[in-house]
């Protein structure tokens, strides 16, 4: 008789559920739904999102809702124990699973990015953070410190110092860019000025923000000297953060297996690239990369491992 698990995997971005046989592995259907990280849009959003993902999971798989024999939720933002508490409590009130494994979103990029599940991990997504594992099973971190006190190398980030160099640049402070026009197109306003209501009052929220860093990526890499600053600047910080993270953990500098996630790092060769030449450059020398950019296939085989 089949017995299903499921994987999960959210973030400040989105949410994404697979259901997958027990045994096999076998994937049977995948679900979406909105941003799940509980710092970022409260909890009651974040659990609608869970929610949402995991039905359509069960609705792309033809079958109806029901308990799973156990599920993996890979979550940012439940890194303290409330927040753990409010993913536990809510999994028992909706019957979620007979075994409920809550982790961070490192251990799915490591479980489905290194060798052997250890290693160091980074995300550079709508936020970052650098996370890693010993062989010995000890967890540590650097960065994550969100969008007001740090998310170095975020696309949140690369956007947010590109719109700003824009302003500088129209108040004829900064010098000129091609950002300025850019960002005028990409937000559909008239003139900068109008970057005002539409960021304060308007629709341009974090995570659409964050949608912009292809714009400032792709400025770079046609020469503009503003936009190649910026871009240069953010992966040299985010290669510190991951360099800071193997450090105070103890991990060798060297033959370290590094996974990599989050749609600034993972679809942006060029600025992968930068990233890798500043972690050489802090003296970090990978053993292997891996782009992850399917997360919750990491929690599918946590979830096959929590039923032993």
């Amino acid at each position: 008789m089949t017995f299903l698990i499921l994987g999960i995997d959210g973030g400040g971005t989105g949410t994404v559920a697979i259901l997958a046989d027990g045994e096999s592995g076998a994937i049977l259907g995948r679900g979406e739904g909105g941003p799940s990280n509980i710092q970022g849009v409260g909890v009651e959003a974040a659990l609608q999102s869970l929610d949402d993902a995991i039905d359509g999971a069960f609705a792309a798989a033809d079958r109806p809702r029901s308990t799973v024999a156990a599920v993996c939720l890979g979550l940012a933002g439940i890194d303290r124990q409330e927040g753990l508490d409010i993913i536990h409590g809510w999994a028992a009130r909706v019957a979620l699973a007979d075994k409920v494994l809550v982790a961070n979103d490192a251990t799915l990029l490591l479980a489905a990015g290194t060798p052997d599940g250890w290693g160091l991990a980074v995300i550079a997504g709508t936020g970052s953070i650098a996370f890693v594992k010993t062989p010995t099973g000890e967890l540590g971190r650097c960065g994550g410190w969100g969008y007001l006190m740090g998310d170095e190398g975020s696309a949140y980030r690369i956007a947010v110092q590109g719109l700003r160099a824009a302003c500088r640049a129209f108040d004829g402070i900064g010098p000129a860019t091609s950002l300025t026009a850019g960002f005028v197109e990409a937000m559909n306003v008239n003139e900068p000025p109008d970057f005002i209501p539409a960021v304060y009052r308007g629709a341009w929220d974090r995570a659409a923000i964050a949608g912009l860093a292809p714009l400032v990526l792709e400025a770079a890499e046609r020469g503009d000297s503003i936009a190649r600053q910026i871009v240069r600047e953010e992966a040299t910080e985010l290669a510190r953060t991951a360099a800071g993270a193997v450090r105070a953990n103890g991990l060798s500098t060297t033959d370290l297996p590094v996974a990599l996630a989050g749609g600034v790092i993972t679809f942006s060769e060029s600025y992968r690239r930068l990233f890798l030449q500043a972690l050489a450059d802090c003296g970090i020398a990978p053993a292997s990369v891996e782009l992850v950019t399917d997360p919750a296939l990491g929690a599918v085989v946590l979830a096959r491992r929590a039923l032993g």
